[in-house]
């Protein structure tokens, strides 16, 4: 069997060639994109940052009355954003909202219309799923590498890293949702003489609705488990205070950060969750 491992496949450098050969050809795109990417997060973070912290709280708690008219809920959110600003990291969490909202949104705006062309090209799709698996699968320490040596260090690799650990969930509730939809609606769309793109903004996409959310709501949270690993290549946000505390073994810090995270994931997965839903766990 030495002649297996004597002749060694070499995808490690194959793949190294292949992010040399972009470093080399295309530095010009990725500079540009990771400028652009990073003005678009810190003039969102400044921004929001603007306003005092009692704007956002009154805001979120306003959100959630809205959404699920619930007076326990809306307690809860107060109380959460204001024990976060009591632990002196709320800075740290507008950075970490901010990060998981733009993540968020452009994996949205290029997942759902993948799995929609997925659900329409049953051959696309068959393509596609062994890239998600291995998306979703490969560790995350591994693709960080070549975003880094991309776009450098700072907040663009994190964001980048966490758009690919989070597009698979849009991408394939999407596909889920559109394929799930009852053969008699699409035939009778059809009947009134509906065009394909009448037949998917009247028919398919309300019916695929609650999946689409759902995957929305999974980006979100998976988008949220990446800030300590972004924080790694140099993102901002709770994740540093968690990374502070790692390296220092400061049990205070470690603790006080974690939490404010977990309390970001509770309200984002409140706030996500269908009302009607939350009325039946209430």
């Amino acid at each position: 069997m030495n002649w297996i491992t004597d002749n060694k496949i070499p995808l490690g450098s194959y793949m190294e060639n292949v992010v040399d050969w972009l470093t080399y050809n295309a530095a010009g795109f990725f500079d540009a994109l990771s400028i652009s990417l990073e003005w678009l997060i810190l003039s969102l973070v400044d921004v929001m940052q603007w306003f005092p912290p009692y704007v956002p709280i009154a805001l979120t708690a306003g959100i959630a009355w809205l959404l699920h008219r619930r007076v326990s809920l809306v307690i809860f959110v107060v109380a959460a954003l204001l024990l976060i600003l009591n632990l002196g990291y709320w800075t740290e969490m507008i950075e970490t909202f901010v990060l998981v909202l733009t993540a968020t949104m452009l994996s949205v705006l290029l997942g759902v219309p993948l799995g929609i062309l997925a659900a329409h090209r049953p051959w696309l799709y068959t393509f596609m799923r062994p890239v998600l698996d291995l998306m979703q699968t490969i560790p995350t320490f591994v693709y960080l590498i070549p975003t880094l040596v991309l776009f450098g260090l700072g907040v663009v690799p994190g964001l980048i890293s966490t758009i690919i650990f989070a597009i698979a969930a849009p991408i394939r509730l999407t596909y889920l949702g559109i394929r799930s939809v009852p053969e008699e609606l699409i035939e009778a769309g059809k009947a009134f003489g509906a065009t394909p793109t009448k037949l998917l903004f009247k028919v398919e996409l309300p019916a695929a609705m609650p999946n689409i959310m759902a995957g929305i709501t999974q980006c979100i949270m998976l988008s949220l488990s990446m800030v300590v690993i972004a924080a790694l290549v140099g993102a901002d946000g709770l994740g540093k205070p968690v990374i502070r505390a790692l390296n220092t073994v400061n049990i205070s810090q470690g603790f006080e950060a974690g939490l404010a995270i977990v309390l970001v994931a509770i309200i984002l997965d409140r706030l996500c969750k269908a009302p009607a839903s939350q009325g039946k766990e209430g």
